[in-house]
This record gives structure tokens, C-alpha cells and sequence, in this order.
């Protein structure tokens, strides 16, 4: 395809109408030009193809396709070769259907638990979520399929997705919910970009020249196609001026709209070209990589989906060491969950599973089961007394509960963290007349365990976990797999300890990000709240002991990697996999940064017994901040330390390094400083302490602790006042670097 032939023949009414979809699934062709239409479809957990005409058919009549786990069980897994061979897995299936676009991953962040679309999302960590998210993308266009990365950016919330807007600092902005992003389209060129709803600062995000042209295609260098979601378009000319290049869904009714834009020379040729440009390289992209897959291998994908399931499942409590169970056991298998599995989300990414595995069917294979539903949706009593029949005297009670549908899906945000009142009495009842009950949690997010925490031995957080969660949870209850998940986002001990708790979802107009950086564990650790269960938290049935902690330095500066290595052994007795978890640690800053940050992570398989070494890099960007003053992120001067464990809240082990940066990041301190923050900067102390000397100003002076307290600006307005000459205050002022009658601070 000669792209830049196309542009030329190309007359600007048909530039335009490919600027706009053909269909609610497909772009528009050109059949002179033989430019070809494209067919894209939802992600992110599988391909949904959909086959229904009208609005409820799209959602619910979909192609057979593997369903696998939420992205929050994902990113769970902590793996991400699994999840690059998940992502080649769903471009299979996307060129046996002829989809040339998958509409995912989802990359936004979790400020609330309460985000009804969390469980479309990887994590509360822009890091977690940025390395799964590369990983995700190199799987599926590694196959030959696009990804659409979305969706950018600050859509964090279901309530007023579409209108609201996002009051985001520029820092948070870059450190938490643009960073994902970044590494992505650094890292792993995804061919598309989604644009979301929302406003980001009081403009749509469809038509955001700052981000789209500005950040995206300029800082980044993307050179791929952003295109809206379905119906973010609010205004089609700023949008085509601010670097959207595809509408979405089509046929649009504004392609008469723009024509008369560009007429009018509000659109120019440089920029509607750039358009089709990318809109062209898209579609060269597809063409090149399109191959015929004429049947899908089922049973080898749902064997795919069943190994991500069984990596994110999270052991979060085992009292008694009561996991595994034995073989043969007899067991009571309670909860409608257990045999109408509850394994994926609602909305748009709701699918018809190529194969579907029973929990209780899957268990029975290992064990003596007996089944009883236990709840339904009116809290029959009936069921309840029958599953605490069912449960006395069984070695085991394994109950099924969660969120529902109503409670978790995309199009409305969670009222609270509780489960339906009707899966807790059966916990609560069948702990009463059996001491051996283990929850299974399917749920999209953190949910109120604490509820029932105490009463039971054992807790597995499943999540969502696809269609093959059934023999998933079984061989992992049985111990043919070893749990190795780790919690993507951390598990509250109440939702008003979440930092977002007086500002989610805000109302129609803007909900402000007033935590800032403070999200997740980034908030829990640094105020020392105790959680129920902490980020990267995750049980065993093995035990690994942390030594022999090595850096490549303990210096480092600007273009630097720093290597860490760790000696990992498998001190029990089964075979295992730990995820080895590095955090670094700002000593002291100029701004306010998190008690701890995660900046690298790996996960080990071993035998019992096995000791490997585990080996991590951070570069300087594991360091930075965004400095606002610098437009850039940047390292500030000072000890670091390296803490590497097993979750944010279990650190083995640990190390400082001194990085020292060739750039000054600091704000420099001006007339409105007060003495104290002048003295206690190196940059000036010495310049300080002369002056201070000079104006027998020490600690024995009764007017010192006050003067500590003045901005320096006040401090030399007194000096006439105390009887200092006009050429002693110059010279004063001279010290300071600037006079102070000059100061922007006092003009006025």
C-alpha cells in the first residue's frame, strides 16, 4: 500500500468519511482506492463478536469465544509471559472471525473500590498495570491483530462517565493515570488508542489538543490511530483539530459538518492528512498481518485460560494450614455460584464462552461433594437450612459467594464493598455447625471479607476467573496447583479509609482527584492504616525465605541502571512460584511522595528446596518524580531505599542508595521562603548562616524562633526599622540573589 500515493488521490470528501465508522462495528472502505473496511470488537478479557442487530442483541448475542479472566485476576497472576501468551491466544481467535482490532486493554486506574468497571482494569498501580498492559498488547499484535489501549485517560468512574470532568494536578495526571499509558505506547506500540468520555479538566477528552496532539502523539511519539469511544464526540471539528483521528460508531451524521469546517480553513490539509495518514498505516498494518485461521483449538485455549485463572488466584487466609484439601475428602460445595458460575463481568466486554466449567463439578472429580445452593435472590430460608444440613459433619465446607451482576458491572459504580446480605448468612450459618468453611470470593474488586473473616478458616479470592474458573479453583483447592496470585489492589479494612471516600463520584459537573498521588496502598502506607489485606499480599501452601540482597552500586546517576539481585528459596514442601516485589523509598523530598512505590517485580518457580537468584533493573526513571516546575519527570538528589518483599506491607529485605542527579529539580527559594526553609536548604545555608552571623541573630536571641517563621522579604523590611543602614540592607538583599523591592512578591 502506497499511503502517500492514497493521500494524493484521495478527494477530501472521501478523507473525511474515512474519518468516521461505516458501522457500530466497522470503518468505512473505499472501494475505488480498494482501501479495505475494518472490523473491530470488545476486549478486553476475549473476543466479543457481537451478531445482534439492536441495542440488547449486541451485549448478549455474541460468537463462541475463550473467555478468560477479568483483568483485575490478570494482573493477579504478577506473570507476564502468561499474559503476553494469553494476549496471542485472543489474536487467534480474533483472525479466525476476521476481527482486525481488539478493543483493549483497559489501562485506567482504581481510585475507588467502588469503580463499577475495576475489574476491566489491571490495578491500583500504574507500574502493575503499565507492565501487564505491554504485555497484553505485545500478545495480541504479536498475533497480527490490533490492540486499542483505553481509556485515555481519567476514567475512573461509571457515575457521569460521559459528561464529567476529571480535576486532575498535572503530576497525578503523569504519575498515576498517564504512566500506564506511556510504557505502553513506549514499549509496545499498540496500533490504536481510545479516547474516553470524560473531560479532563473541563475539556473532552475527544477534542484535548493538549493531550492528543500534545502528550500522545507528540511527547510519546505515537504514531498509531486514537479513535473515540462509542459516541464520545461531542464537538467533530475540535476534535479533527485536536489529533482524534477516528469517530466511532459510524455512520456519522457531522461528516457535512466537517467538510464545511475545512472549507472554511478550520481544518487545514496538514492536519486531515495526518489523519488518513494514520488511519491508512492502520489499515496497511492489518492487511500485512492478516492470516487465515480456519478453526479455533478450543481445548488448547480454555487449557490458556484455566493456567491464568489458576495464577490469580489469591490464598488470603489459611488457618489451620486447612488448604489443600485431601483427595476424597467429603465435602459440602454451597453457593449457586459453585455450579452457575459467576466468572465474568457485565457490559461491554460480556461474552459466550467457547466452554464453561463447573465449579461443583470440577470439585466433585477430586472429592466426595454434596451441593446445595444455599441462597437465591429472595433469601430463602428453605435453602439455608437445607446447605447447614448438607455442611454438619462434612470434613469441609466450600462456600461460593460474591458480587452479582447487579451489584459489579460497566455502567454504574458500586453503592458499597458488601456482598448480598443472603451469601453472608449462609457463611455466617454454615460456620456454625462446621468449623472447616472456605470462602470462595468471585468478585470483580475488594469486597467487605471482614465481614466474615474471623468465622472461616480459609478465604480464596478467585475474582472473575473466565471460563475454565472452575477446575481452576478445584486444582487449586486440592493442591494440583500451588496458589501464587497476588492482590492487585489492596483490600480495605472500611471504604471510608479510601482516600477518594468524600470526593467519588463527585456529581454531573466534575468529581475532583483531591488524594492526588495518594491512591492505594501509596495512601494506606503512608498514613500506617491498617488494611484488611495488603497490595501484592498472597498465601501459600509453601514458604520462601529472602537473602543475599546485592546492588550494582550504592550510587548511581543520571542514564544509570541500578541491578538488584536476591536469593529466593522454596523453604517448604511443595513446589511453588513467589512473586519477588521491589519498592523504592524517597528518604526526603522536596515534595510529598508515598511512603513506598513499586518499581519492579519477578516471579520464580521452585522446587522445595530450590534456591534461585532473582534479578531485577530499575533505571532512572524508577526514581523520578514529575516535576511540574520542569514539565518532565526528573530525579531530585538524595538516599533511596531499595525495599524488595512479598507485598507493599512484607519487606524482607532492604538497602539505600545516594543518587546523585546532574540536574538541580528543587524549586528555587524565593523572597516569600521563610528563614527556616532557607536554612535548612544546602543550596543557601552557608549564604544564611553569614548573614544571620552578621546580624547577631542565634538561638540565645528571643527575637530567633520568630524570625524562623518569617518569610525573608518581611525579615529584611525590618532591618531599617532595627537600625541597619540603607548599604547594610543592599548588601543584605545582595546575599539573597535578588532584590527584595524588585520581588514579584511585593510589587503592588
Amino acid at each position: 500500500m502506497n499511503i502517500e500515493q492514497l493521500i494524493t488521490q484521495l478527494t477530501v470528501e472521501e478523507k473525511i468519511s474515512l474519518l468516521a465508522g461505516a458501522s457500530f462495528w466497522t470503518t468505512q472502505a473505499n472501494e475505488r482506492l480498494s482501501i479495505p473496511s475494518v472490523t473491530l470488537t470488545d476486549g478486553p478479557h476475549g473476543v466479543r463478536l457481537s451478531t445482534g442487530t439492536n441495542p440488547g442483541e449486541m451485549l448478549m448475542q455474541t460468537k463462541p469465544a475463550t473467555a478468560f479472566p477479568i483483568e483485575a485476576a490478570m494482573a493477579a497472576t504478577w506473570n507476564e509471559a502468561l499474559i503476553e501468551e494469553m494476549g496471542a491466544v485472543m489474536a487467534e481467535e480474533c483472525q479466525h472471525y476476521g476481527v482486525s482490532i481488539l478493543l483493549g486493554p483497559g489501562m485506567n486506574g482504581k481510585r475507588s473500590p467502588l469503580g463499577g468497571r475495576n475489574f476491566e482494569y489491571f490495578s491500583e498501580d500504574p507500574y502493575l498495570t503499565g507492565r501487564m498492559g505491554v504485555a497484553f498488547v505485545k500478545g495480541v499484535q504479536g498475533g497480527g491483530v490490533g490492540a486499542s489501549i483505553k481509556h485515555f485517560v481519567a476514567n475512573e468512574q461509571e457515575t457521569n462517565r460521559m459528561v464529567v470532568s476529571a480535576e486532575v494536578d498535572e503530576r497525578t495526571l503523569r504519575e498515576l493515570y498517564m504512566l500506564p499509558f506511556e510504557m505502553v505506547v513506549r514499549e509496545a506500540n499498540p496500533w490504536t488508542v481510545m479516547c474516553a468520555y470524560n473531560q479532563v479538566n473541563g475539556t473532552h477528552m475527544g477534542n484535548h489538543h493538549s493531550y492528543l496532539n500534545g502528550v500522545l502523539k507528540q511527547e510519546w511519539g505515537f504514531d498509531g490511530l486514537v479513535m473515540s469511544d462509542w459516541g464520545a464526540v461531542v464537538d467533530k471539528v475540535a476534535s479533527l483539530q485536536s489529533g482524534l483521528d477516528l469517530e466511532m460508531p459510524g455512520p456519522s451524521a457531522r461528516t457535512e459538518e466537517a467538510l464545511e469546517a475545512y472549507r472554511q480553513q478550520q481544518i487545514t490539509d496538514e492536519q486531515l492528512n495526518d489523519h488518513v495518514r494514520r488511519m491508512l498505516r492502520t489499515v496497511e498494518k492489518i492487511v500485512t498481518h492478516k492470516r487465515e485461521v480456519p478453526a479455533i483449538d478450543v481445548e488448547r485455549h480454555h487449557a490458556v485460560a484455566r493456567r491464568v485463572a489458576e495464577e490469580a488466584i489469591v490464598l488470603l487466609k489459611n488457618e489451620d494450614a486447612l488448604l489443600p484439601l485431601s483427595p476424597h475428602a467429603k465435602v459440602a460445595v454451597l453457593g449457586a455460584f459453585a455450579k452457575e458460575p459467576r466468572f465474568q463481568g457485565g457490559g461491554s466486554s460480556h461474552m459466550n464462552p467457547a466452554l464453561l466449567d463447573s465449579p461443583y463439578e470440577e470439585i466433585a472429580k477430586f472429592a466426595d461433594a454434596v451441593y446445595s445452593a444455599g441462597y437465591d435472590q429472595t433469601g430463602s430460608a428453605e435453602l439455608l437450612e437445607e446447605a447447614c444440613m448438607l455442611a454438619a459433619g462434612q470434613d469441609a465446607v466450600i462456600v461460593f459467594a460474591g458480587t452479582t451482576e447487579a451489584i459489579e458491572s460497566e455502567g454504574y459504580d458500586r453503592a458499597d464493598l458488601h456482598i448480598p446480605a443472603s451469601h453472608l448468612k449462609l457463611i455466617e450459618a454454615v460456620a456454625h455447625v462446621n468449623p472447616n468453611v472456605i470462602v470462595v470470593v468471585n468478585s470483580g474488586s475488594a469486597t467487605a471479607i471482614g465481614a466474615y473473616a474471623a468465622k472461616v478458616k480459609g478465604i480464596v479470592q478467585a475474582w472473575l476467573p473466565g471460563q475454565a474458573g472452575g477446575s481452576a479453583i478445584a486444582n487449586v483447592l486440592f493442591g494440583s496447583v500451588t496458589p501464587s496470585g497476588k492482590l492487585s489492589e489492596t483490600f480495605p479494612l472500611r471504604l471510608e479509609h479510601n482516600p477518594s471516600y468524600l470526593s467519588f463520584p463527585g456529581n454531573v459537573r466534575q468529581v475532583h482527584y483531591t488524594e492526588g498521588i495518594f491512591t492505594g496502598y501509596r495512601h494506606y502506607d503512608t498514613r500506617k492504616l491498617d488494611v484488611l489485606y495488603p497490595f501484592g499480599h498472597g498465601l501459600s501452601y509453601t514458604t520462601f525465605e529472602y537473602a543475599n540482597l546485592r546492588l550494582s552500586s550504592d550510587g548511581l546517576t543520571n542514564g544509570e541502571v541500578l541491578r538488584i539481585a536476591v536469593d529466593i528459596t522454596n523453604t517448604g514442601k511443595y513446589a511453588g512460584q513467589e512473586v519477588v516485589q521491589v519498592y523504592v523509598r524517597d528518604v526526603q523530598a522536596e515534595v510529598a511522595r508515598p511512603d513506598k512505590e513499586l518499581k519492579g517485580f519477578a516471579k520464580v518457580a521452585l522446587l522445595p528446596g530450590e534456591t534461585r537468584t532473582v534479578e531485577v533493573q530499575l533505571d532512572e526513571r524508577a526514581f523520578a518524580y514529575y516535576a511540574e516546575r520542569l514539565g518532565r519527570f526528573a530525579v531530585e538528589a538524595g538516599a533511596f531505599d531499595i525495599l524488595v518483599g512479598a507485598s507493599s506491607r512484607d519487606i524482607r529485605l532492604s538497602a539505600t542508595i545516594q543518587f546523585a542527579s546532574e540536574e538541580e529539580v528543587r524549586e528555587p527559594l524565593t523572597l516569600s521562603h521563610a528563614l527556616r526553609a532557607w536554612l535548612r536548604d544546602e543550596r543557601y545555608a552557608g549564604q544564611v548562616g553569614q548573614v544571620m552571623q552578621y546580624l547577631r541573630m542565634d538561638e540565645k536571641n528571643p527575637m530567633y524562633a520568630i524570625f524562623l517563621g518569617m518569610p525573608i522579604r518581611t525579615i529584611i523590611g525590618f532591618l531599617s526599622s532595627f537600625g541597619y543602614s540603607q548599604e547594610v540592607v543592599g548588601q543584605i538583599e545582595a546575599m539573597f540573589g535578588q532584590s527584595a523591592l524588585s520581588s514579584p512578591e511585593l510589587r503592588g
